[in-house]
């Protein structure tokens, strides 16, 4: 399906799409890489840029809006939380800000959603919590990005001295993630520990897939806490090479297998493991009202570093 929309008086275009195509994807991309280089942290966050390519995805709709025949803003809607209104993300290339493509992408978001709408802001910079007030949307959400130093260089390849030695609790073993062989039961594993949380727990077999195909995808960092032959939790870790930071990407434990303190283990082998390919920083995501989940990174060493805000209409 594709929609347009003109508006005259400024020479705008957006256009609507289920689906881009590869050279259009490219472009996308090349916007967001411009657009990060500006604002140091990307406008659109790793799923949104995996859902730009591999053609249509169920409940996902693509924003492009041009200014005399150039790309200039990009927008991504989603809509497939059975509950939540359809979340977005924007961007306006750095060299054409200020003059309304951003107002003008939100408002198009607007309209598609049926004015029920969540946009993230990613890094909370002014210029989009006063874009959020324009369009009329409250702040409701906030994730914290946070760190804490690996190693120093003389250090490097070292476990961090403020590291508790990991002690699995009785009965459990800890090996790495086996492609294919264990997708089917982390998918499970991931939808029951994130059930509170559609974004996370809502991964398919294609989510999964799109991750490991990924440059940064090493089995080795990957996890999986065993009992009795069962999976009861993991902790999946990323290294972005080029910022030379590891993250602790996603860290879950099966409700019957929680409060026994298996998250905090697997956290701190993770974070050796980080730490023995010589990286010098660690990072995370958490939402700022998940207090348990933050004091335990805290007590792990984790600062707040920025936020990323989510906003939405008060319907």
């Amino acid at each position: 399906m594709t929609t347009d929309a003109v508006l005259p008086e400024s020479g705008r275009r957006i256009e609507t799409l289920d689906a881009l195509t590869p050279d259009r994807a490219e472009a996308v991309l090349a916007l967001l890489d411009a657009a990060a280089a500006a604002d140091g942290t990307p406008a659109v966050s790793e799923q949104g840029r995996l859902q730009l390519r591999g053609g249509k995805r169920p409940g996902v709709r693509h924003l492009l809006l041009t200014f005399g025949g150039e790309l200039v803003g990009y927008a991504q809607l989603e809509d497939t939380d059975p509950v939540e209104a359809p979340a977005a993300e924007l961007v306006v290339h750095p060299s054409h800000r200020g003059r309304g493509h951003g107002r003008a992408l939100g408002s198009a978001l607007l309209a598609a959603s049926g004015k029920r709408l969540r946009v993230w802001a990613h890094g909370g910079k002014s210029a989009a919590r006063h874009l959020a007030q324009v369009l009329g949307l409250t702040l409701f959400r906030e994730l914290r990005q946070m760190r804490r130093p690996l190693a120093s260089p003389d250090t490097a390849g070292e476990a961090p001295a403020d590291l508790p030695e990991p002690v699995l609790p009785a009965g459990v073993t800890v090996r790495t993630f086996v492609p294919g062989r264990d997708d089917t039961a982390w998918l499970a594993v991931n939808a029951a520990a994130f059930a509170h949380h559609p974004e996370q727990g809502s991964l398919t077999q294609r989510d999964l897939d799109d991750r490991k195909n990924e440059p940064w995808f090493d089995p080795r960092g990957f996890f999986l806490a065993e009992r009795g032959g069962e999976l009861i939790g993991f902790h999946w870790t990323k290294v972005h090479a080029t910022e030379q930071i590891g993250e602790v990407y996603v860290v879950g434990v099966r409700p019957d297998a929680q409060g026994g303190g298996l998250g905090r283990v697997l956290t701190a082998i993770g974070l050796r493991h980080l730490a023995a390919e010589g990286l010098p920083t660690a990072m995370l995501y958490v939402d700022a009202d998940n207090t348990a989940a933050v004091r335990v990174y805290e007590r792990l060493g984790f600062r707040t570093h920025e936020v990323d805000l989510m906003y939405r209409t008060e319907s």
